[in-house]
């Protein structure tokens, strides 16, 4: 199988002898590659930390997209860098009507986390990409949309409903929570290829991807596509703006999507007279295991960005030759895993089992047996009466970490 670093410099020679342009020869050299190899596919899988930063880096890095000044495929640290950086939410859901009592916490790390739609778009144009957003109400044309897409060897990025999908072994009552997007990079007759930050090919039914794509009304059978024929990427410019939109965006007073959102999770984790006060949502100690869950899924290794954007402001310092203060995130970061250690201590049985079941599905195994075990201790810790995990002085030491660090960013910015 032709190496990764060699695919776009064989398709650049093949476009100088023939005239073809980049989809065209792409798909030739994919197509006589493939014709001499047990495998039928040049993607590359390259893993990740957030689903969003990571398919558009992913799908960068297979077409031969590389930073200027290293030659290299551009990070995800880059591109959530150039993306904005970073972002803050908190939502408590509470979920009677379910089997068990649900108390699920959704975190928001990137800036823009509520508009995926809206990040991608201005990510990509920052880069110098041209890119195409595609929704419609109609399934045929959503498949069409893909096909037409995968016909010219190149990928596109699909929002799904992770339960829906059935790639990840998620319970029946997460059907319509939606999830993630990821790429799609090839049909193989009746089945499609995705990248979901896996090291193991995943194929998928065509049906039930379709299924997938169609579950949540909202995301209208989302798919961003990418013209490799279209791209001026000017890093430095791009990073500057990516840099002036955090300090600008965290230095904002909501406390729905800017910092301030941490401190109001600090002061809901006391407060006895707000009705989403945690006294008051788990005043019958059920639904903890649910929260614990989530914000160990939601935080925990490396996804809450932290660490990430310190390694984007590393990348920064060395490409405009000033120090950015990577460390101050770091220290952020740092201050996310004794949360995390809080909410779900290691050992514990349920996070091994949601580990397990994450390392199975990034191998390519099954993992049915292991997710069906995880998602049942998980109902029974719901509806078992237990104390929510006591985090509220740590999630304030987090805080103020992140207003240093922000604090730090905006000095040097």
């Amino acid at each position: 199988m032709t190496a990764r670093k060699h695919l776009k410099q064989l398709v650049r020679d093949r476009m100088r002898k023939t005239g073809e342009r980049y989809t065209v020869a792409r798909r030739h050299v994919v197509e006589a590659d493939s014709s001499s190899s047990s495998s039928s596919s040049s993607w590359e899988l390259r893993g990740g930390v957030h689903g969003d930063t990571a398919a558009l880096a992913n799908v960068l890095a297979n077409l031969g997209v590389v930073a200027p000044h290293t030659g290299r495929p551009l990070t995800e640290a880059m591109v959530l860098g150039v993306g904005g950086g970073l972002g803050a939410g908190y939502i408590l859901w509470e979920f009677d009507t379910l089997p068990s009592r649900a108390r699920v916490l959704t975190l928001g790390f990137r800036r823009l986390w509520q508009y995926p739609d809206r990040w991608v778009r201005g990510t990509a144009e920052r880069l110098g990409l041209h890119t195409e957003l595609h929704e419609t109400g109609g399934a045929k044309g959503a498949a069409a949309a893909l096909d037409a897409q995968l016909d010219h060897g190149l990928p596109a990025i699909a929002w799904i409903d992770t339960e829906t999908l059935g790639h990840r072994f998620e319970p029946a009552w997460r059907s319509g929570y939606g999830g993630d997007p990821l790429v799609v990079y090839e049909r193989d007759g009746g089945e499609y290829a995705i990248d979901d930050r896996s090291a193991a090919r995943i194929m998928v039914p065509a049906e039930r991807l379709a299924a997938a794509r169609a579950r949540v009304g909202s995301y209208k059978h989302r798919l961003v596509t990418i013209d490799p024929d279209r791209i001026d990427l000017d890093l430095v410019p791009a990073v500057e703006e990516g840099l002036r939109l955090q300090v600008e965006h965290l230095g904002e007073t909501s406390d729905s999507f800017s910092l301030p959102a941490w401190r109001k999770w600090a002061r809901m984790t006391t407060d006895t007279r707000n009705r989403k006060g945690w006294p008051t949502v788990f005043a019958d100690g059920r639904g903890t295991g649910s929260l614990r869950a989530s914000i160990y899924t939601g935080a925990g290794h490396g996804a809450n960005l932290r660490g990430l954007y310190a390694d984007f402001l590393d990348e920064a310092t060395e490409l405009l030759g000033r120090d950015l203060g990577s460390e101050a995130w770091r220290t952020a970061a740092d201050a996310w895993d004794r949360i995390v250690d809080v909410a779900l201590p290691p050992g514990d049985e349920l996070r091994t089992l949601i580990d397990r079941t994450d390392e199975l599905i990034a191998r390519g195994e099954d993992a049915s047996e292991v997710a069906g075990a995880r998602w049942a201790l998980q109902r029974e810790r719901d509806d078992a009466v237990d104390e929510p995990p006591a985090v509220g002085e740590l999630v304030s030491a987090m805080y103020e970490a992140e207003v240093a660090a922000l604090a730090r960013l905006r000095s040097a910015v």
